[in-house]
């Protein structure tokens, strides 16, 4: 059984015939044993490409007729479409010049409201549309008319040879595309883009082809209302000689501050032709076109290509590198231009923060503080370069009183003193802002190698990865926002008595001193503790760790917390002889506080980060 009889019978594409001129099965003349045609498609004409044939392997539906030389339609054929080769075979043909008409589709006609009619001459209509169908089309719809010849020979012994000429069709395009593109004068207006609309006024197409691949009918004016924002190109059926396709675009963009524009842009495009693209270009003149502002939506940030810090498989030598990952916990939004002229937004935080508007006094420029940037969201551990428009020319700015201010064309260089200022609202940069006495904290091996699968222990510390690093963050914010918290003085007071130094329960310490101790600006270098050896933290200084338990627990477990303020007890100066290790500070009351009051400090639970479900942890 032949590769064509196979697709046929499994529920290919396709076949059709059709009657004229019927020819008996026991006429003497021999038939040909049939006459395959490669189906190729052309790209549109004008198109950008390499290529200008492609094969038509991926039509949904196929048609044909076979017309004789006086323009009638040859019947008792049986068509047969091989959609893996892009081949079709025809059988049943006898001697003679024919043209093979070919109709191919992409998509379901069925949607477009498309009947493809019977023809039995080549002048009939063979695919009509509705007059009223009101909208682009859906399927996209091919057409070829190849000659070709028949020459069927039968040798002495009865055997019939057939010799066929023009087997390779061109199939084109009976349908047109207008593609609809936008240039914009600030890309931040681009970005902010909610919708764009378009209307075709009055817009009429032809409504039928017929065999010869006339096109006829005119639809009924129709004004048509299409979204551009997630298709910009369309099909259409022709239009009418010399009438031309008109309409609006409408570009309705969001403000930083909150508002809406709307803009209208009329057009003309001058016909829509077969297999041709008509492109309608919009260059959107907008009221912001000359703002100073980033003004960065998700789609803006996405495509800034941002980074992220202290992600799993960072190089250690990143993130143990003081120059490249250090930070305030009172700052953990870190704003900086770069010397080329970029604006930079990098922030220590497990959780993201919405609605952030950054202001900056610029000297030279103007006394007041400008609206520099406003972020839609930036997400946790953000490593955001951006495209800063005071760079690139005359720009104007809204001041802080609400004035606009013109700044020229700023060089990087004279930016150097710049001085930031951020406001949001968002309810978890309000619990940011409450971390009055910022701790810096950067990461250390301490002669540990994280790219060992054990960790590279060295004596009692072994190699710090990123996900333990990104739970610093979270306990350094949470620990730092606890020391100035209203709760977190009363409970001091409340057992002030129970607060003593190295000198033992008779060497009190006031709860003034506990707290300047606490509140006092410090410098961390932080690592992971090796546990193997017994010890489960280390501190004193400007080192601190803690074995990995504590850092994925710390949220919940009391015993993680007493790790902790155990070894910040060391930090801030004390022995085991004092309450602030073994005793009541950080045994009893400072681990049952961070516990207890998680729900009010800024990252108040462990699913930001989910440390525990993460594959790079030590077994």
């Amino acid at each position: 059984m032949s590769r064509f009889r196979l697709i046929v019978l499994w529920g290919c594409v396709f076949f059709a015939s059709c009657a004229q001129d019927d020819w008996s099965e026991h006429s003497p003349v021999p038939e040909s044993d049939g006459a395959v045609f490669g189906l190729n498609y052309g790209v549109y004409d004008g198109a950008e490409t390499r290529t200008s044939l492609v094969r038509a392997a991926d039509y949904d539906r196929v048609e044909f007729r076979v017309i004789d030389e006086s323009g009638a339609a040859v019947g008792n054929l049986k068509g047969l479409y091989d959609a893996s080769s892009s081949e079709f075979r025809i059988e049943g043909l006898r001697t003679g010049s024919y043209r093979l008409l070919i109709l191919g589709i992409r998509g379901d006609e069925q949607q477009d409201g498309a009947v493809i009619h019977p023809i039995s001459r080549i002048d009939e209509e063979w695919i009509s549309f509705p007059a009223d169908l009101g909208r682009p089309l859906s399927a996209e719809y091919f057409y070829s008319q190849s000659p070709f010849t028949v020459t069927v020979r039968t040798t002495p012994d009865g055997i019939s040879q057939s010799e066929i000429t023009g087997t390779e069709t061109l199939q084109q395009r009976i349908v047109g595309r207008a593609d609809f593109t936008f240039t914009f004068g600030n890309p931040y207006v681009r970005t902010a883009v909610e919708s764009k609309r378009l209307v075709l006024s009055g817009a009429r197409f032809r409504t039928g082809m017929n065999g010869s691949g006339e096109f006829v009918g005119e639809s009924d004016a129709a004004d048509i209302a299409l979204d551009l924002d997630e298709t910009a190109s369309y099909l259409f059926l022709p239009t009418p000689e010399d009438l031309p396709l008109e309409g609006e675009v409408e570009i309705v963009t969001r403000t930083y501050r909150g508002g809406k524009v709307r803009r209208l842009f009329g057009f003309e495009l001058d016909a829509v032709a077969a297999n041709r693209i008509g492109t309608v270009h919009t260059r959107v003149v907008h009221p912001d076109d000359g703002s100073g502002t980033m003004f960065v939506t998700p789609q803006a940030y996405e495509e800034s290509a941002p980074g992220l810090i202290l992600q799993d498989g960072e190089p250690k030598s990143v993130y143990t590198d003081a120059s490249q990952r250090r930070f305030n916990t009172a700052a953990p939004l870190q704003l900086s231009v770069t010397d080329d002229g970029r604006f930079h937004a990098r922030f220590y935080s497990p959780r993201p923060l919405t609605g952030v508007l950054v202001r900056a006094r610029i000297p030279g420029v103007d006394s007041e503080f400008l609206d520099l940037a406003w972020f839609d969201t930036i997400p946790a551990f953000a490593d955001f370069y951006g495209m800063l428009p005071l760079t690139q020319g005359p720009t104007r700015c809204l001041s802080e009183t609400g004035r606009w201010v013109s700044v020229p064309q700023l060089r990087p260089e004279e930016l150097a003193e710049i001085e930031f200022r951020i406001e949001s609202e968002d309810p978890y940069w309000q619990k940011l802002q409450g971390i009055l006495h910022g701790w810096n904290i950067a990461f250390s091996l301490y002669g540990g190698d994280p790219d060992l699968p054990n960790g590279g222990p060295v004596g009692n510390w072994m190699g710090i990865r990123p996900v333990h690093c990104r739970e610093v963050v979270a306990f350094f914010l949470n620990f730092t926002y606890m020391i100035d918290m209203p709760e977190h003085e009363e409970i001091l007071h409340a057992n002030a008595d129970r607060l003593y130094g190295n000198g033992g329960v008779e060497d009190k310490v006031s709860v003034e001193t506990v707290l300047r101790q606490m509140r006092q600006t410090r410098s961390l270098n932080v690592g992971l503790v090796y546990a193997g050896n017994g010890v489960v933290g280390l501190g004193g200084g400007s080192s601190f760790g803690a074995y990995q338990q504590a850092w994925i627990q710390h949220y919940f477990n009391t015993y993680s917390c007493e790790i902790m303020f155990h070894e910040l007890g060391h930090v801030m100066g004390y022995s085991h002889s004092s309450s602030f290790t073994y005793g009541p500070w950080a045994q009893e009351l400072m681990n049952n506080f961070y516990v207890k009051n998680l729900w009010q400090m800024p990252i108040d639970s462990p699913s930001y980060l989910n440390s525990r479900e993460n594959p790079t942890l030590y077994p």
